[in-house]
């Protein structure tokens, strides 16, 4: 008798019908009421079946996946926390990168979650549908593990108790936080370009590859299970934005200047917000892996430009911003790290100055800028602290009206010189930290003009604790500040020497490893 034996489907045809078979024209409403973000930034989409997806994951695939790195993840996140593994760290300095980490990222991740759970819905190809939704639990997910495995640290350090309050208002996270505002308050194009391209190919992998090694090298197995964990997701995630950018060009010819213009735009404020990992590379991990220059070089310089190699054929020019990029390599750490170190008591976690194997290390990583322009401000740093002059800057700093960032970068050609860019825009003048900043304003006035900057919030007094009165006369506005952002005055600021996170960690350090 002749039977007929249904073959095994193969992981397209699955795809497919999984994916693609899933999807429907609408019958009774007009395709452009349905998805009425498709043309809102001028791009012509002519056939959404042309986009891939080199991975062609399924939903039932997915689950699998990620519920056994799930498994894996827990397991050892809870075994950290379980042995004290806080108590394993190189040195507790390192803790205070923790602190940067859990008060900035996570919420990050879940505003890229709101993100694509959006774009989800608004992309009318089921292919990029299917692709969001899953990136959307991605990074919700991300977000749930780095809070995981970093808030063992609350239990036991100062700086973290109210992160989330914090994040909302502390002047310093301002940038991460304008750059996802930006990116969710664009089109669904230019935010697959924001995020998928310059948050996930320029930023997380040199966030989530060498400074996640340097978590690893300094014991601090927590951070490093998580972001490993989360850039297996990445790879993904690079993908998706890369197909997006060529399904744009491939469609018609007059998006080229549009996505230009997007990818110009994002590669430099990915950039900028990267100024916070170089610093907490070269300065707050005690056993270094490489300086950020060296992984600037191998992240970016090398595997990014062979992206932007790729997409020459497609009409795209590697950004102008890059040749500026190269040149600050040298300076934007420690850059960056003095103006945090005279900014000590307005943050909410420590500081201190480079021992001397630690600036011979940056001697020999910079060679060509640190010991003309940066050893001396530390030793001068030093000199004063020894006489009881601990150096702080007691002014608020001017900052640039897009990235957010003080006016703490040079110009690029002359690192003795501050570099300010000012534009009038309709009667007001606007401040910027380079010719780029100055050019996506110019470019998106209205947009910028509404920045949320906390220092002119400070000073237009929208920032002091509920129930303090600014016309008492006793009344101190840094303290009153302070207050309203959480922030408890020599516990969770200051210098790390003497502070309180030092002498626990000493002591906490002696009793694990002695028999007293």
């Amino acid at each position: 008798m002749d039977m007929s034996v249904k073959k095994k489907l193969g992981l397209k045809e699955k795809y497919a019908l999984m994916t693609r078979d899933l999807g429907w024209e609408p019958s009774y409403e007009k395709h452009e009421d349905v998805y009425p973000l498709i043309h809102y930034e001028g791009l012509k989409i002519h056939d959404w079946d042309k986009w891939e997806d080199p991975f062609r994951l399924t939903m039932d695939s997915y689950w699998k996946y990620q519920a056994e790195k799930e498994r894996k993840l827990y397991a050892i996140i809870d075994a950290y926390n379980q042995n004290n593994g806080h108590l394993n760290v190189t040195d507790a300095r390192y803790i205070n990168a923790m602190k940067i980490f859990l008060s900035a990222v996570p919420s990050l991740e879940y505003n890229a979650h709101r993100g694509f759970a959006r774009l989800g819905r608004h992309m009318a190809g089921v292919g990029p549908q299917v692709a969001c939704q899953m990136q959307a639990i991605d990074e919700l997910r991300h977000a749930q593990t780095q809070i995981h495995a970093i808030s063992n640290y609350n239990r036991f350090y100062n700086g973290i108790h109210d992160w989330k309050h914090m994040n909302d208002r502390l002047w310093y996270l301002s940038v991460p936080k304008s750059f996802f505002e930006d990116a969710c308050t664009c089109g669904p194009f230019e935010y697959i370009i924001a995020i998928s391209f310059s948050f996930e190919y320029v930023l997380t992998n040199l966030v989530f590859v060498p400074f996640v090694s340097g978590a690893a090298y300094n014991g601090d197995m927590g951070t490093m299970t998580f972001g490993f964990s989360a850039q297996s997701d990445e790879a993904r995630h690079m993908t998706l934005g890369l197909e997006v950018i060529k399904f744009m060009l491939e469609q018609d010819p007059a998006n080229l200047p549009i996505v230009q213009k997007w990818i110009d735009k994002w590669t430099w404020r990915g950039v900028r917000l990267l100024t916070i990992v170089a610093m907490m590379m070269d300065y707050m991990l005690p056993k270094r892996v490489m300086s950020w220059k060296e992984a600037w070089e191998i992240y970016f310089e090398q595997n990014g430009m062979s992206l932007f190699k790729d997409l020459a054929r497609y009409g795209v020019k590697v950004p102008e911003c890059v040749e500026q990029i190269k040149k600050e390599k040298n300076h934007i750490s420690h850059q960056a790290w003095t103006t945090f170190y005279a900014a000590a008591p307005m943050t909410n976690f420590h500081t201190w100055i480079p021992n001397e194997d630690e600036l011979d290390w940056l001697s020999e990583k910079y060679p060509e800028t640190f010991d003309t322009y940066y050893r001396p401000r530390f030793e001068f740093f030093r000199e004063q602290a020894d006489k009881g002059e601990r150096f702080v800057n007691p002014n608020l700093p001017q900052l640039c009206q897009v990235c957010q960032i003080p006016m703490l970068f040079t110009e690029p050609d002359d690192p003795t010189q501050i570099a300010y860019r000012q534009v009038e825009h309709q009667g007001e003048k606007y401040h910027f930290c380079s010719d780029h900043c100055q050019h996506i304003f110019e470019n998106e006035p209205e947009k910028y003009v509404e920045a949320w900057l906390p220092v002119h919030q400070i000073m237009q007094g929208n920032c002091f604790a509920e129930g303090d009165d600014p016309t008492a006369p006793d009344f101190n506005p840094i303290a009153s500040v302070l207050r309203y952002w959480h922030i408890e005055n020599g516990r969770d600021n200051g210098d790390f020497a003497g502070s309180e996170d030092e002498k626990n960690f000493a002591q906490w350090r002696g009793m694990a490893t002695s028999n007293q």
